[in-house]
């Protein structure tokens, strides 16, 4: 049977879930279409095994695809119990699990598969911003089927069976898997962007466990809090040496140094994730200058504003709107990065990332990590868009760009003496955390070891944060 103990599908949910806590539902169901001699085969529950289960004692829905019974394709009754896991977990307020296996739609139930699919999309978008939806990829994913996990909030794929993808490495024109597949799970992580993490199948279900747990269930949970075990005041040691890797920053001041990281491979130079403060679940977004590894760096990026990266924090912040849980930025830039790639696509990734900072109504709180320069600073959460509380550490950076171009610009026909005089007077007017703070855009420079204090505070003064925006259908952008 498709739903026995050695079935693969049902492996995978029991890796995922608490002990003994999964219950299955819909057992029973085969397929009803009988085209194409589809009667004489056996689909135990028409390769879909759904139900609901545990995650550290919290609620949740899985379904878990079998590539063992018509190489898990959607067809109609398939789909009809995914349909109705979303209905029940929308009216239970928990979190869909999808872990997929699945060899695309069901040539033998034709114009049926196509309005099961379509039916599939229709839930996840009705469930969007209401639950939290998560996707694990461990074989094939691929044409129509590819639109689940992007429509999930997060997608993880097994590192050496997933294969994630519109259109095949070998369907697309001049290419070929062994010239770039990708329908890799490195290509998805690293360059499309759709996967949040990679590894093997034990790894994968340690990070979904991870992250449920720091999660709520529903939009209506007005955040998650859990208790907090950690000193409040706990001095935060190193933060002004590391302080141009913020994966350091956010581990040292989050409660228990539990920093989950979203989407870790994509955009490196902007990085997202979830910490927690006083218990409190709180997304974070930062520039990130440098990576570090067991002590030692491992890569540098320029301190500006990507495509790529605009676009991966503008999803996250509008996740973390949705969910109510309130979001700190650490902002290190200094300008756009300058490359026709990212050109192709910045204008709008910009204005996406600034529309999601504006838009979002939850508590919002800044720190000005080093340098904040130019239009650059204002996408990144500035007072401007509605940042409740700016902080910044005491050699922080904010003005129009650096003072020593900003005087070879003024003064481009001076002397070397003359413009290394303006640039002075130029950074001690302007660029000067000091005079920020003395025209209210900065509210606090605070010192690096009292950060973690300081921003439990923040939120906690901010947990009862309440906006009334004008009425509008949505935005458009």
């Amino acid at each position: 049977m498709s739903n026995g103990n050695d079935n693969l599908a049902v492996q995978r949910i029991a890796g995922l879930v608490d002990e003994n806590s999964f219950m299955e539902i819909g057992s029973l169901v085969t397929a009803r279409s009988t085209d194409f001699n589809l009667s004489d085969t056996d689909t135990p529950s028409d390769g879909v095994v759904v139900g609901h289960g545990l995650i550290d004692g919290n609620l949740v829905f899985v379904y878990s695809q079998d590539a063992g019974v018509l190489g898990g394709t959607i067809g109609e009754m398939h789909a009809k119990k995914i349909a109705g896991l979303y209905d029940m977990a929308l009216k239970m307020g928990a979190p869909v699990i999808g872990l997929i296996d699945c060899a695309g739609m069901r040539l033998q139930e034709s114009v049926d598969a196509l309005e099961a699919v379509g039916t599939l999309y229709a839930k996840q978008v009705a469930a969007s911003g209401v639950i939290p939806q998560i996707t694990a990829v461990f074989g094939t994913c691929g044409g129509g089927m590819a639109v689940v996990p992007a429509l999930s909030d997060f997608t993880f794929a097994e590192a050496d069976k997933a294969k994630l993808f519109v259109n095949s490495p070998n369907a697309i024109a001049g290419n070929n898997a062994g010239k770039c597949d990708s329908a890799s799970a490195k290509f998805q992580s690293e360059e499309a962007g759709t996967v949040d993490g990679v590894g093997t199948a034990d790894e994968i279900f340690a990070q979904i466990r991870e992250l449920v747990a720091m999660l709520p269930g529903n939009n209506a949970q007005a955040g998650l809090v859990d208790e907090c075990m950690d000193d409040l005041n706990r001095a935060c040691e190193s933060l002004d040496v590391m302080k141009k890797d913020p994966r350091y920053v956010l581990s040292e001041i989050s409660d228990g140094h539990v920093f989950v990281e979203t989407k870790a491979a994509f955009a490196k130079e902007m990085v997202t994730g979830f910490i927690k403060l006083n218990g409190m679940t709180v997304g974070a977004v930062a520039n990130a200058a440098e990576r570090y590894e067991n002590g030692e760096k491992a890569e540098d990026f320029e301190a500006s504003l990507s495509a790529r990266g605009c676009n991966k924090a503008a999803d996250f912040i509008a996740f973390c709107d949705a969910f109510e849980l309130p979001v700190v930025t650490f902002t290190n830039v200094t300008g756009f990065k300058a490359c026709m790639c990212s050109e192709k696509n910045l204008a709008k990734a910009l204005a996406r990332l600034t529309y999601a900072f504006a838009n979002a109504t939850v508590p919002k709180v800044n720190v000005i990590a080093d340098k904040a320069y130019g239009s650059a600073y204002a996408v990144m959460n500035s007072k401007a868009l509605g940042a409740d509380l700016v902080y910044a550490w005491p050699d922080a950076k904010v003005g129009m760009m650096d003072a020593d171009l900003a005087a070879k610009i003024m003064y481009a026909d001076a002397s070397a003496d003359v413009i290394a005089e303006k640039a002075k007077e130029y950074d001690a007017l302007q660029g000067d955390i000091k005079s920020a703070a003395r025209r209210g855009y900065v509210d606090r420079i605070v010192d690096y070891a009292d950060t973690r204090k300081y921003l439990v505070a923040a939120f906690e003064m901010l947990f009862t944060k309440n906006v009334e925006q004008p009425y509008k259908k949505h935005g458009a952008k």
